[in-house]
């Protein structure tokens, strides 16, 4: 398994010959060397969206067909995308679960918004959601864009996760404090990798204070473009 962080919130999960590129944003992430874009999304088989912020989205309908993949996520979002867009979508909701080949994907809850823009102002965007990503006998849970939430532990009960993809910027998401809280109460990570940070001035810089509140996990600050082989 190859997870590689393409800045912000977005990754290239590399897992049971699948590959799952999770909001994909490059067109004006600050973070993202924009001449590797081929490189990221090359033998990809599929979009995973947690919601519909251009963070996370921008880049979307573009891929879809190009690569000639289909969208994976939440049911609104991907009937409206595939009556008016005319991509190729896998729609399900929370509590549901898709296989994608060797790989199944359990849709969970998440607190944040979601909605994208339009001529005509903000259109709702369905829900937010996280996902736990099971495959090669190893199971990540992708927070998506959220705050802690006590339905948290029931996740661990029912997946128990190994590897947490976190959300850790603050200001728009939990920071680093709260998200190491999440994964100290509520899971029993054996790895961490913090994402929606660093991106901007107003964002957190540092995975520190989410180091320091989880002795004996492996907390993993990623670097752009560089593979984390679990």
């Amino acid at each position: 398994m190859n997870i590689i962080w393409l800045g912000h919130g977005s990754f290239r999960i590399e897992i049971a010959g699948q590959v799952l590129l999770v909001d994909p944003w490059f067109t004006g992430n600050p973070v993202f060397p924009e001449d590797r874009r081929d490189e990221a999304t090359e033998g990809a088989t599929h979009i995973l969206l947690t919601h519909a912020h251009f963070d996370h989205v921008a880049d979307t309908l573009e891929l879809a067909r190009k690569l000639k993949i289909p969208v994976v996520g939440q049911f609104d979002l991907m009937s409206y995308w595939e009556e008016h867009e005319q991509i190729q979508t896998i729609g399900f909701n929370k509590g549901g679960t898709v296989r994608l080949g060797d790989v199944a994907v359990t849709m969970v809850n998440a607190v944040h918004s979601s909605s994208f823009g339009t001529p005509d102002g903000p259109k709702w965007g369905g829900t937010e959601c996280g996902y736990m990503i099971a495959g090669e006998g190893r199971t990540i849970y992708l927070s998506g864009d959220t705050d802690v939430m006590a339905d948290m532990g029931i996740w661990n009960d029912l997946h128990a996760p190994d590897i947490g993809i976190l959300c850790a910027g603050g200001h728009f998401t939990m920071d680093m404090a709260r998200a190491g809280y999440a994964a100290k109460t509520f899971f029993d990570f054996k790895t961490v990798i913090p994402c929606h940070y660093k991106t901007f001035p107003i964002l957190e810089q540092s995975a520190e204070a989410l180091v320091q509140a989880l002795p004996g996990v492996e907390v993993i600050e990623p670097e752009v473009m560089t593979a984390i082989a679990l």
